[in-house]
């Protein structure tokens, strides 16, 4: 028993960024987390983690021994899960890893949805901006917004976004619109930071931002207000386009658009939280109002 609570507590790190949080995250003390991985380097002779005064990070070993805990941690769970019924009710923990934009904008609700049908699946979001191993990192389930890379989870698409220029009526009608995007560099441009590189189909545009927003919200009220042009996808603004707050600018030269995925492992053989998460998802992305524009 104690070489399997080493192992639960060594695949706490999985999607921790320090021994700290992982010791949070189990719920056990520092000095706590360290014997068990004492113990278990004892056991098998290798390192698991290199320390230096930069702090801990995992061996080549150690990444390797992580991947096989988790992954034979959750094929313990998912036995108990069939033994007890969670293949027939959605219950237990779910990890999922999401966008941090795309959560706030546009997943909030779905979750708090979600969770008022199954309120026996305690829900355990992450949000990370970076293409998930949703094997190493223990991950349940993931929504993607970009092209996926080769990989061997199943993935269902939900729709697609747009990179979109957005102004504002009263803006337009103080400023011109633009028919071109050279035409931009006479307008006041609202960015991320004060130099502007825009890519459009075979042209490049190079500016100077009018006003640099640190964050997307900001740029967005301020480009509501009539302070000048944005560049975002479409998911954040898609409320404002619907209420005529802001109007598309050179929709003739936008990218073409990203798919957004709902990905996961299983497959068939998924838990009934998992699948039911997943289908939860598709049904309400693939309705959601930021989808719907052409």
């Amino acid at each position: 028993m104690e070489r399997f609570r080493d192992m639960q507590l060594f695949a706490a790190l999985a999607g921790q960024p320090s021994l700290a949080s992982a010791a949070r995250h189990a719920r056990v003390s520092g000095p706590t987390l360290v014997r068990a991985v004492a113990r278990l380097e004892a056991r098998l002779r290798v390192v698991l983690l290199q320390r230096s005064t930069r702090g801990v990070n995992l061996t080549d070993a150690g990444q390797a021994y992580l991947a096989d805990c988790v992954r034979l941690l959750a094929a313990v769970d998912a036995a108990e899960a069939s033994a007890n019924g969670a293949h027939v009710h959605a219950q237990g923990n779910l990890r999922i890893c999401l966008p941090l934009l795309f959560s706030r904008y546009v997943m909030a609700p779905l979750l708090a949805g979600y969770m008022d049908r199954y309120p026996a699946v305690r829900v355990i979001a992450h949000y990370h901006d970076y293409y998930p191993n949703l094997h190493e990192e223990g991950f349940d389930v993931a929504v993607w917004v970009g092209e996926l890379p080769n990989s061997s989870l199943i993935a269902r698409q939900v729709g697609q976004v747009r990179t979109l220029l957005c102004a504002s009526p009263t803006y337009l009608a103080a400023r011109g619109e633009p028919r071109h995007p050279a035409d931009l560099k006479q307008h006041h441009l609202i960015a991320s930071a004060e130099t502007v590189h825009w890519g459009f189909p075979h042209y490049t545009l190079k500016a100077r931002a009018r006003l640099s927003c640190a964050t997307v919200q900001g740029a967005i009220n301020a480009a509501v207000q009539g302070a000048g042009v944005i560049r975002c996808l479409s998911y954040p603004v898609h409320d404002h386009l619907m209420s005529g707050q802001l109007r598309r600018v050179l929709p003739a030269f936008e990218l073409p658009p990203l798919p957004v995925h709902v990905i996961y492992r299983e497959g068939r053989h998924a838990s009934m939280r998992v699948r039911s998460f997943v289908d939860y998802c598709v049904t309400a992305l693939r309705e959601h109002p930021a989808f719907q524009l052409a």
